[in-house]
């Protein structure tokens, strides 16, 4: 697995072994990237359910000011830690060893720009963890998930206007926005 573009393009990313986590493929990696284009240059970026962490340093490496890693698997934090130094990213980056839902339902001591959850395709649309991200986002931010294509029609979870959704084999990526502050 490589790192698509940007600073560090083509640089090599470790990755977990065994089965616990299902990186993002390189064609779904590129394709989300340039569907979302200039949105990621400066942004906060926060990586949920982080495995490797090749959506986060993707997002680093196309111009994100800073990203935060969330994962719950030991063994992951350790391989985003070294990808992150290896490629010099680690100055630009948090990481987090956590459960998403957990995460999220703490404090908001950052904001964010850009939500990529990637959680088991078992999971689906993870509705616990988008309600508690609502209270750390920027009120622009683009939340995507990455879920089964197998999972079918989609509910727009509450707080959240659903965006396109676009298939790639077994994997399909939700984009959506939160709705803002209630009136």
């Amino acid at each position: 697995m490589r790192v698509i573009a940007g600073s560090a393009g083509g640089r090599k990313l470790r990755t977990l072994k065994g089965t616990e986590t299902r990186p993002t493929s390189d064609r779904v990696r590129e394709a989300l990237f340039s569907s979302i284009g200039e949105l990621v240059d400066g942004a906060t970026v926060l990586d949920l359910y982080a495995g490797s962490g090749a959506l986060g340093i993707e997002a680093l490496s196309r111009g994100a000011s800073h990203a935060t890693f969330v994962e719950g698997n030991t063994a992951a934090v350790e391989v985003i830690e070294r990808n992150l130094e290896e490629l010099g990213f680690r100055p630009r980056a948090d990481v987090i060893q956590a459960d998403a839902a957990v995460f999220v339902a703490g404090p908001s001591v950052k904001s964010y720009d850009l939500v990529l959850i990637d959680p088991p395709y078992s999971v689906g649309l993870p509705s616990d963890v988008l309600e508690g991200l609502l209270g750390h986002l920027n009120q622009d931010a683009l939340v995507v998930v990455e879920a089964s294509s197998r999972l079918g029609e989609v509910a727009t979870p509450e707080g959240y206007l659903l965006g396109h959704r676009k298939k790639y084999g077994d994997t399909m990526l939700v984009f959506m926005n939160p709705l803002g502050p209630k009136s």
